[in-house]
């Protein structure tokens, strides 16, 4: 289970970190996310690789299950943020403007619902 998590939170963080942050405030939160689960999961990982686990006196399936549940609570929010982000593809970048340039370029657009998938 923290080896798909390395995998897939290391997928977000690149697909987030490739595309132009219109709007950093929310692909900020995304990137956070992305690179906290993914630098705990490296911990858990090395805990029981190393077999910490068992020196440790701590209930496990209860710290695994927080972990997992906070996690979750925070991705989703994050696939939500993103989302939100790659929505608003079709508004003009300057409304002032007579050209016709959208916040995200197709390639970013494509790249940002990757994301958040």
């Amino acid at each position: 289970v923290f080896l798909s998590l390395q995998v897939f939170g290391t997928i977000v963080w690149i697909l987030v970190a490739a595309t132009q942050i219109p709007l950093p405030l929310l692909q900020g939160w995304v990137m956070f996310v992305a690179v906290t689960a993914w630098c705990l999961s490296i911990v858990f990982l090395s805990v029981f690789l190393f077999g910490y686990a068992n020196r440790i006196a701590v209930n496990w399936n209860q710290t695994d299950f927080i972990f997992h549940g906070a996690t979750f609570v925070f991705y989703f929010g994050a696939f939500l943020l993103q989302a939100a982000t790659t929505s608003l593809h079709y508004l003009p970048r300057k409304f002032n403007s007579t050209m016709q340039e959208t916040i995200l370029s197709g390639r970013e657009y494509n790249i940002s619902i990757a994301a958040s998938v």
